[in-house]
C-alpha cells in the first residue's frame, strides 16, 4: 500500500492513501471515414488527456471501409463489440457512438449527455470487483478479487495517439488526431466470483487495460496495466 509521510514536530505520522475508485470506461465507436466522427474523437482525446478517473477507448469499426477510406485502425472485433451492444440496447450500430461502462449508449459528440452518463456511473452503487494487472516484459499478470456474479476478463491493447492525413472519403483533406486507439481486444479468462489470477501475452498496442465485463454487458471492474521491469 502506498503511504504518505507527514512530519509533525519531531514525530512521523504515517497516513494511508485511500485507493481511488476504478476508472469509468468510456468506449467510442468511430471511423476515419465518418465525417460526423471528428468532434467525438476530439472529445475522447480531451477525456484521455484531462480525466485520469476515466478509461477512454476508441474502437474503430470496419463498416465505413468500403465507402472511400480504409481506416488503418479498424478492427472487426470492434465492429462485433458494437453489434453486441446494439443488440442489448435495441438499436442499430452507428458512428460516433459512445458507451459508458457497458450500460449506456449515446451520440459520441453529445458532451452533455456523456458527462451526465459518466457522473451517473461514478455514483453507481452496483457490485464492483477489484482488478489489477502488471506487465512483466511480454507477459501480463492479472489479479481479480472476490465478488458475486459471472464475467469475462477482457484484455485491451491500445495506442496513446496517432495523426492521420485522410486522402479520400468523407474526411478528404482532413488531418485527424486521435487518442487511445484500440489495436486489439480479447477475452483472456472467466471470473465466477472467486479470486482469480491469470497470465496472458501482451497484446498489440503500446498500452493495455483489463475490463471485467458481466454477462449483461455491464463493466464491473477495470484497470490500466502497469508496467515494471521495462
Amino acid at each position: 500500500m502506498l503511504v504518505r509521510l507527514v512530519a509533525v514536530a519531531s514525530f512521523l505520522i504515517v497516513a494511508p492513501v485511500v485507493a481511488s475508485a476504478r476508472p469509468v470506461v468510456v468506449e467510442l465507436f468511430t471511423s476515419e471515414g465518418c465525417s460526423s466522427c471528428p468532434p467525438a474523437d476530439a472529445f475522447l482525446s480531451e477525456l484521455s488527456r484531462d480525466r485520469p478517473e476515466l478509461l477512454p477507448l476508441a474502437f474503430h469499426v470496419t463498416y465505413w471501409n468500403s465507402l472511400g477510406w480504409q481506416d488503418p485502425y479498424s478492427l472487426e472485433a470492434a465492429t462485433q463489440r458494437q453489434a453486441e451492444y446494439s443488440a442489448r440496447f435495441g438499436d442499430s450500430p452507428y458512428t460516433p457512438e459512445m458507451v459508458i461502462d457497458g450500460q449506456k449508449g449515446l451520440v459520441g459528440s453529445n458532451r452533455r449527455a456523456a458527462e451526465a452518463a459518466i457522473a451517473k456511473a461514478q455514483k453507481a452503487d452496483e457490485a464492483e470487483v477489484a482488478v489489477s494487472a502488471v506487465r512483466h516484459g511480454r507477459t501480463i499478470s492479472v489479479t481479480v478479487g472476490r465478488g458475486a456474479g459471472h464475467a469475462q476478463v477482457v484484455l485491451v491493447g491500445y495506442d496513446a495517439g496517432h495523426v492521420t492525413n485522410v486522402a479520400r472519403g468523407e474526411n478528404t483533406g482532413r488531418t485527424l488526431r486521435e487518442s487511445n486507439i484500440v489495436r486489439s481486444i480479447q477475452t483472456v479468462g472467466e471470473w465466477t466470483g472467486a479470486p482469480l489470477k491469470l497470465e496472458s501475452a501482451t497484446p498489440a498496442g503500446e498500452q493495455a487495460a483489463i475490463l471485467i465485463q458481466s454477462t449483461d454487458g455491464a463493466i464491473i471492474g477495470a484497470a490500466r496495466v502497469a508496467s515494471i521491469g521495462l
